[in-house]
């Protein structure tokens, strides 16, 4: 009876449970298959157990791009995590409409651009021949710096460019969670001699903590993925510093066309993305209301 009821809803899904089945099920479980397999494009492709799982946990290789996945994504979580809320709070307090709309806009600007332009910019700016920021310390009789091809440089740069295209949404996401509070908290607060801090601290935040745990939760799923930057911005002389686990996926599967092996790492970053998203979502106590 219920399923007459919503007969033609129920028709409206299969399209989309069909491009789900196609484009994210099938590749899935056919990519699970190819990393227990001597992959080959033409010829037999025998199954070989966890051979390529043990393959990459013994590569060097594979633990240095780990770890720096782990200090840039990690960094890029911490600081990227607060920041924006501090950014979203001072935007809160423009007293004047237009600024705060022309302030929004301009740091939401960069998170619709794709990371080719982002780079390139970055690049640009970053640049010790016409640079912006050597031609800003040319005028304090300062020497040249070469941020992206120097070691100590290189993580850093790559946090901080990353925290800066994404803040714009992250900030939208705490102003639209700002202005849902209920101003009588703040007329409350002010009557009792409430100043900016007190607000902030003890209205502003707590009641910000369901959208943290949402956002935190975003930013924990996609921690170790991060790709299209490192793509983009790395080079000889700083790849040792900067190259993550999808770019060793990326130089074995595409490169190197050790197909099993990519597929490994790749699942080994599923695995991985999975356990830590479990453990953060009983950390937070994500489900419970506080």
């Amino acid at each position: 009876m219920l399923f007459k009821r919503h007969f033609t809803l129920y028709i409206m899904m299969i399209p989309i449970f069909i491009y789900f089945l196609l484009f994210a099920y099938y590749p899935l479980v056919r990519g699970f298959l190819i990393s227990l397999q001597d992959f080959r494009l033409i010829g037999d492709r025998p199954f070989i157990g966890f051979q390529n799982y043990v393959t990459v946990l013994q590569d060097p290789q594979f633990w240095l791009v780990m770890k720096n996945t782990v200090l840039i994504g990690g960094g890029i979580l911490i600081i990227g995590f607060a920041f924006p809320i501090i950014v979203a709070i001072a935007i809160n307090e423009l007293t004047k409409q237009f600024l705060k709309k022309f302030t929004q806009t301009i740091i939401y600007l960069p998170h619709l651009f794709s990371w080719v332009i982002v780079g390139g910019i970055w690049i640009f700016i970053l640049s010790p021949d016409g640079g912006l920021v050597n031609e800003l310390l040319k005028w304090f009789q300062l020497e040249p710096v070469q941020f992206l091809t120097q070691e100590q440089y290189a993580r850093p740069v790559m946090i901080f460019t990353a925290i800066w295209k994404e803040m714009g949404y992250i900030c939208i996401i705490y102003l639209a969670a700002i202005v849902g509070i209920n101003p009588s908290l703040y007329e409350s607060a002010r009557i009792d001699g409430a100043n900016f801090w007190h607000e902030t601290r003890y209205i502003t935040l707590p009641q910000l903590i369901p959208t943290m745990k949402i956002v935190l939760m975003l930013n924990i799923m996609s921690v170790l993925k991060i790709f299209d930057q490192i793509f983009m911005m790395s080079n000889p002389a700083i790849a040792h510093k900067v190259d993550v686990i999808m770019m060793y996926t990326y130089e074995k599967g595409i490169l190197q066309f050790q197909m099993g092996v990519a597929s490994a790492a790749a699942y080994l970053v599923i695995l991985a993305t999975f356990l830590l998203t479990i453990v953060t979502r009983i950390l937070i106590r994500y489900d419970k209301e506080d």
